[in-house]
């Protein structure tokens, strides 16, 4: 499993649209999932150790954020194929048995994933209201395990500010996470 690094953030990057199945049998796009005040695009996977250590915190920093008008939706692009954890019934399990706060949907054809330039698994993407990109850094220290309990939100405090100015910090540090799991072509 190879780790990856995410991109320096494309400050104003527009947030490519997308229609894409939710394992809550609706089909979910950019209009469905934004907030009033932006979105939080995430690339993830039930197999991936870097996602294990943080998908609570995810949840957590999901759920204070849609109270500041961010929308969020965690996105799989994997091919399952090699990976059986992340199947679409493993996606639901997933889903059902954390009580995902946001919509989980699944990028079969990995379009989405490479509109994006998603390399790993977690990569998260911030937009404010117009859905330009304020923020491509990493969830906080964690790695392959959690950072201590009292680690800066370093996610949720950019979204956060990304919801009052429309503006993410200048200054971020990259995710960190498993490579996206790309099909053979």
């Amino acid at each position: 499993m190879a780790a990856m690094t995410t991109p320096v953030c494309d400050f104003g990057w527009h947030a490519p649209d997308f229609d894409l199945p939710g394992v809550d049998g609706r089909r979910h796009s950019l209009a469905s999932a934004r907030g009033p005040n932006g979105l939080l695009v995430m690339f993830i996977c039930n197999h991936c150790p870097y996602v294990k250590a943080v998908i609570d915190r995810i949840i957590r920093d999901t759920r204070d954020l849609a109270s500041h008008g961010i929308g969020s939706i965690a996105i799989m692009a994997n091919d399952p194929s090699d990976y059986p954890e992340d199947s679409w019934p493993n996606m639901e399990r997933v889903a059902r048995e954390l009580a995902f706060p946001f919509p989980y949907v699944m990028d079969e054809t990995q379009a989405v994933a490479k509109a994006y330039g998603a390399v790993c698994t977690p990569d998260f993407f911030g937009f404010n209201a117009k859905l330009e990109l304020q923020y491509r850094g990493r969830l906080d220290p964690s790695g392959r395990g959690p950072a201590a309990p009292d680690a800066p939100r370093e996610l949720f405090d950019a979204m956060l500010q990304v919801a009052r100015t429309g503006e993410g910090p200048r200054v971020q540090t990259p995710s960190i996470g498993c490579s996206i799991k790309w099909k053979d072509s």
